[in-house]
């Protein structure tokens, strides 16, 4: 039996969710937090910086959550494929979940930091940087979308995309100088496994110190 460990409200356990559901995978979930000292220890001795998801089959430890779907590609495959066969569009799937991680996601992180370390204050230079960070990276997800093709099932692209734009969208909106985006966005949520990881989210919503939690 797999085991995932992670928390249900973060964005990154999402993303190693949504392939386990979509596929309709059998595993654990395992919480991590101050009320399961034995899983965080084993999420602390999984990988350099003790972060979740972590992903342990048998003997196999997998972190990080893009690693995660790989494995779930080779060792457990199901009706959804997350990474095409075809080399050339294995590489454009990749490139774009880079993009969903390291310009949307870990983007919008920087402004949850900032209203977590002053509450109620979150520096204002912190927060300017982002939003424009972010309306740049939205603006050209508005321009790739003209172009992306989405899947009748789910790949990397949807597993990264869907919890990034969610929680981005509540630190700067996506609003309507970019519809595609927000059509993806809303179409993303209605997607079975995504809508799961919502709604199983949904109690741990008051710790999000930013946006518009009740939005969605």
């Amino acid at each position: 039996m797999l085991a995932l460990y992670g928390h249900l409200f973060s964005s990154y356990t999402w993303k190693a969710l949504i392939p386990l559901y979509a596929n309709e995978t059998p595993f654990e979930f395992r919480s991590v937090g101050p009320d399961q000292p034995e899983n965080t220890a084993f999420v602390q001795a999984a990988g350099p910086m003790g972060k979740f998801p972590v992903l342990q089959d048998g003997e196999t430890v997998v972190f990080e959550s893009s690693a995660i779907i790989d494995h779930l590609d080779a060792f457990h495959p199901g009706p959804n494929r997350f990474v095409p066969a075809d080399p050339a569009a294995a590489i454009r799937t990749r490139m774009m979940d880079r993009v969903f991680d390291n310009y949307v996601m870990n983007m919008m992180q920087e402004s949850v930091v900032a209203a977590i370390r002053n509450p109620g204050a979150p520096d204002p230079e912190v927060l300017a940087r982002v939003n424009e960070k972010l309306e740049r990276v939205y603006a050209w997800l508005e321009n790739w979308l003209d172009t992306y093709d989405p899947p009748l099932g789910i790949t990397l692209v949807e597993c990264a995309a869907a919890p990034s734009l969610f929680y981005a969208d509540w630190v700067h909106q996506i609003d309507r100088r970019f519809p595609r985006l927000a059509r993806w966005r809303a179409h993303l949520l209605t997607l079975p496994a995504v809508s799961r990881c919502v709604e199983d989210a949904r109690p741990f919503r008051a710790w999000f110190p930013l946006g518009a939690p009740d939005r969605d």
